[in-house]
């Protein structure tokens, strides 16, 4: 039988786990917002501004690749510049749906300094190489056609920049806090 002191401890704890649940649903709640309609709440004028910094060539853009209700092509190509492969130099054309869904971590994030880059494309040379390495990469890998994104978000936490992108449900969605990343990509919804 615990005695009172025990009994408040507990009783603490429990209201502890309680609180920390209420707001963990609170913090989903917010971001539950389906893709969909998080586009629906930017209006079709509203310039969209991406802002990246590639980690291993120190290069950085704020590209406006939304502007008077389109993409703007020069501003998408910078994107595609900052997220090439920097093993190789090779680019490709981002996906939009990825692009899209970079700029709505951005936005949900609130932050200044946009998104720092560590993986975006990658060549099938390079990730042939990494498979030969023994690393975990995919074979089939979203990085290889522009859908996919390694990435972290400086003064946030990594875990809460993982609830985030899990939240938005858009794509895949890895967790690496030893390597100091989140991957998103566009592919079908799942998680690790």
């Amino acid at each position: 039988m615990p005695n009172d002191r025990e009994g408040d401890r507990i009783g603490r704890a429990r209201d502890m786990r309680r609180r920390d649940l209420l707001r963990l649903g609170a913090f989903a709640g917010a971001l539950l917002l389906p893709t969909g309609a998080f586009a629906r709440t930017i209006p079709s004028d509203k310039e969209r501004t991406l802002k990246l910094y590639n980690l291993h060539t120190g290069e950085s853009t704020a590209s406006t690749f939304w502007a008077d209700g389109r993409y703007v092509s020069e501003s998408l190509r910078e994107i595609d510049k900052i997220l090439r492969d920097h093993h190789t130099d090779a680019t490709i054309a981002t996906d939009r749906k990825l692009v899209e869904l970079m700029f709505q971590i951005q936005t949900k994030l609130d932050t200044a300094k946009g998104l720092d880059v560590v993986c975006g494309y990658r060549s099938p040379k390079t990730n042939a190489e990494l498979v030969r390495e023994g690393r975990t990469h995919a074979r089939n890998s979203y990085h290889l056609r522009g859908q996919a994104l390694d990435f972290r978000a400086p003064d946030h936490d990594l875990r809460h920049v993982r609830e985030l992108a899990m939240a938005l449900q858009a794509g895949g969605v890895g967790y690496y806090p030893r390597a100091g990343f989140v991957h998103v990509d566009v592919g079908p919804v799942r998680h690790w």
